[in-house]
């Protein structure tokens, strides 16, 4: 027993000896990791220089790739493009054009310039051309207009010495011009309208349904618009309508006031109307009042030195359906009787300033007599000069009146005959020189219309 335990130690010894023998030494080991985890190391750092690499050229590509749709989405809008051909841009493109002829005679000629001989007989003529073109865009709520004109001859108004012409139709330029050319965009379900162009500001104030159109009713200017508002030239404008019911339209418009295009802030012409549209005993009616101020320069007639003055004014245009063949009408108008337009001139080139105007008067259509489509026109006003003006210059200046009848003989859809008669009295206020009496004149209008 003693003999097994010695031999067993012994093997013991020896084997544990051996073990010892064949173990690299620590240090060594510790080396061999060091340089193992070096080289993983730079691995590791190789690995993430490529990712990065990869990153990069993967961006690079990823932006060609959005270049490249972006260019075939571009290269597949203009295969799919529809060209709009002529035919269909003229779809909702409603023309139209009137031609108007006029002839006026009278026997007394009061020309104010010097030299003309007065009371001489004198017959003229004029004719113009409208073509109108309206483009409506249904899907875009909005239209554009544009308006030609063109013409020939004065008429009788160089003839004669007026505060309101005979004529108010002329358009003594035979190169078609563009008269009016405006985009309006409607607004709030249609309640608001916002026009902005070249307008015409007689076209949206002081209206009236039975004195508003010289080319169908009255010939006279005082029953086309109110002689005492300073309407200016067509020009550069905005306008702004809002009618929030049906009764009642408000309007606004400010343009160029000496319609010249340039430093448009320096001279303004603002106008506000009110309508007001009642259905009195189910009969349509217009009642519209309005203010108006001119600021491009006028002169004082107390201070011609004073030549940077502001003009204003204010004035009323009624219609009221009488019946289904009746309506009457009425203006007035009142102007700042202080100041005088120098641009404003009668034939003689005299500076003269109005102060008040009415007129009144009826459109009966043909219905009793068996002619449906004819109408007859009959009007009466006075324009009442100012008082600084007749005292400025010592002048009788009395009020200038004016009688006109029209009746229109409507021969087909196409074709109307006006024959016109007008009588003014005190003309000019009596205030030119050999030449008071009262003027007839006759005259007769031709109106085509397709």
């Amino acid at each position: 027993m003693l003999l097994r335990m010695c031999l067993g130690l012994c093997f013991l010894f020896l084997s544990v000896s051996q073990i010892f023998a064949d173990q690299t030494p620590i240090e060594d080991v510790v080396r061999q990791l060091q340089k193992r985890i070096e080289i993983l190391e730079q691995k590791l750092s190789q690995q993430d220089a490529y990712i990065a690499s990869q990153k990069n050229e993967s961006s690079a590509q990823q932006a060609k790739i959005s270049d490249y749709e972006l260019r075939l989405s571009q290269l597949d809008e203009k295969i799919t493009r529809k060209e709009i051909s002529p035919v269909e841009l003229a779809k909702g493109l409603d023309i139209s054009v009137g031609i108007t002829a006029i002839a006026q005679g009278t026997s007394n000629v009061n020309n104010a310039t010097s030299g003309v001989e007065k009371k001489s007989d004198r017959t003229d003529a004029s004719y113009s051309t409208d073509i109108i073109l309206i483009k409506e865009f249904q899907d875009a709520n909005s239209r554009a207009f544009v308006h030609l004109e063109a013409g020939k001859g004065d008429g009788l108004n160089d003839d004669l010495t007026l505060y309101s012409n005979v004529n108010n139709d002329p358009d003594n330029n035979e190169d078609a011009h563009l008269t009016e050319a405006w985009y309006e965009q409607m607004l709030l379900n249609g309640k608001l309208a916002l026009t902005v162009g070249k307008l015409d500001p007689t076209a949206y104030f002081d209206n009236n349904q039975a004195a508003n159109d010289e080319t169908a009713q009255f010939l006279s200017g005082m029953f086309v618009n109110n002689p005492v508002v300073e309407f200016p030239g067509n020009s550069a404008a905005i306008r702004v309508a809002y009618m929030p019911k049906d009764w009642v339209e408000l309007g606004y418009e400010v343009l160029d006031a000496n319609s010249d295009w340039e430093k448009l802030g320096d001279n303004l012409f603002n106008m506000g109307e009110i309508n007001f549209k009642p259905k009195l005993f189910n009969l349509d009616g217009n009642y519209r009042f309005y203010a108006w101020n001119n600021n491009a320069y006028h002169t004082k007639w107390t201070d011609t030195d004073k030549t940077k003055e502001n003009s204003y004014g204010a004035g009323l245009s009624f219609d009221q359906r009488l019946n289904d063949m009746a309506t009457v009408f009425t203006r007035y108008g009142w102007q700042y009787p202080k100041v005088y337009n120098p641009d404003t001139l009668a034939t003689g080139n005299i500076n003269y300033s109005l102060g008040q105007s009415w007129s009144a008067g009826l459109q009966l259509e043909g219905k009793p007599w068996g002619r449906d489509n004819d109408v007859l026109g009959i009007a009466v006003g006075q324009i009442f000069p100012s008082v600084k003006y007749k005292k400025r210059n010592n002048y009788l200046a009395k009020p200038e009146g004016h009688f006109e009848t029209y009746y229109k003989i409507f021969l087909n859809k196409y074709l109307s005959v006006s024959p016109d008669l007008q009588y003014i009295w005190n003309p000019f206020g009596k205030d030119v020189s050999g030449d008071t009496a009262g003027i007839f004149i006759g005259g007769v209008r031709a109106q085509v219309d397709f």
